[in-house]
């Protein structure tokens, strides 16, 4: 309780500072941000797999789409993002094991192409960080060699990443892409990953939080990078209207306080995937509180998990493993609750 009043202490005295200093926005009606929706369920909440498709696919609003990847291919269910200007489109991610997004991918940018009265757009595939359960399906889509959307391919490594976005100075520089009409900013914010980043939409004010912030557990490899990108993303987003934070997962229930067991496949009472500002600057007060020691953390929304031996407790990898077993025992047909 001490530290969580600390950091609430903390968070208030932070926001009270911010909104002296700068107003976001000068008027309350969404200051020319594009607007979107969020689905109020996802699929995965959804107990049998025989009634979920492989992607489910979200109209965010026209130009900006939200995929899921469904829990029946991979526990993991990571997020992907597809983001439309008027010259090129732009793929974060490309799902995890067993995803087969190629399909999806196709028919949904089709469908935006007749919409639009077009025959055909170029698609930047771009990643939020190299870990397995976000580019597995890079071959796929490399592979797909469609007419209607010939793709550019970003590998998920640093040095790419830098030539691609114009950053000279990693990770301290801020890169851009422009989409045709949509300039996106691009973060660097190695330590769940070297090559993790965030990316903003100042059209929608969506903050793209890979998977440094999400609600669930932020697996974290290098703390002091870590620590350091946590500043960089409070700083890029002060004075910018910030409507969402959007992860790469959700392993958090409704519940506040209480997460999924790793392996989890069908979530009832997820967490929505949405993340405020106000979570930012949590997570950054907690990071701070460490003092350079690392810890697990556990807040409302979101746990800090430094990953390691140091930090795994007895018999965690053998209920892990067993956990699973019995989910994919289950998954056709998962008692709902």
């Amino acid at each position: 309780m001490f530290y969580r009043a600390r950091i609430v202490a903390g968070l208030a005295a932070g926001l009270t500072f911010t909104c002296l200093a700068s107003g976001q926005l000068s008027q309350p009606d969404g200051g020319g941000l594009e607007r979107g929706t969020l689905p109020a369920t996802w699929y995965s909440q959804q107990p049998k797999c025989m009634e979920i498709p492989e992607w489910q696919v979200h109209e965010y609003n026209p130009d900006f789409y939200i995929m899921r990847q469904s829990p029946c291919t991979d526990y993991e269910k990571p997020f992907v993002f597809l983001i439309f200007g008027k010259e090129r489109a732009l793929l974060m991610d490309t799902g995890s094991r067993n995803g087969n997004l190629a399909p999806a991918l196709q028919l949904l940018v089709k469908n935006w192409l007749a919409r639009n009265g077009r025959t055909s757009i170029p698609l930047i595939v771009a990643h939020t960080h190299e870990h397995e359960d976000h580019t597995f399906g890079d071959k796929a889509i490399q592979a797909m060699n469609d007419p209607a959307m010939p793709v550019t391919f970003i590998p998920s490594e640093v040095e790419a990443t830098k030539k691609f976005y114009g950053i000279a100075n990693w990770p301290e520089d801020i890169g851009h892409v422009d989409l045709g009409g949509r300039i996106l900013d691009l973060i660097p914010i190695p330590g769940h990953s070297k090559a993790s980043v965030a990316l903003y939409d100042a059209r929608t004010g969506v903050l793209l939080g890979g998977d440094t912030v999400y609600p669930g557990r932020i697996y974290v490899n290098d703390f002091p990078a870590f620590e350091a990108s946590l500043d960089r993303l409070v700083k890029f987003t002060e004075g910018k209207p910030v409507a969402h934070i959007l992860g790469n997962h959700i392993e958090q229930t409704s519940t506040p306080f209480l997460d999924y067991a790793v392996g989890t496949m069908y979530q009832p009472n997820e967490h929505e995937l949405a993340l405020s500002r106000g979570t930012l600057l949590e997570i950054d007060a907690a990071v701070k509180s460490m003092h350079g020691t690392p810890r697990r953390y556990v807040m409302r929304d979101i746990s800090v998990w430094p990953v390691g031996p140091a930090f795994m407790t007895p018999g965690e990898q053998a209920t892990y493993e067993k956990h699973v077993k019995e989910q994919r025992a289950k998954m056709w047909d998962q008692e709902a609750k």
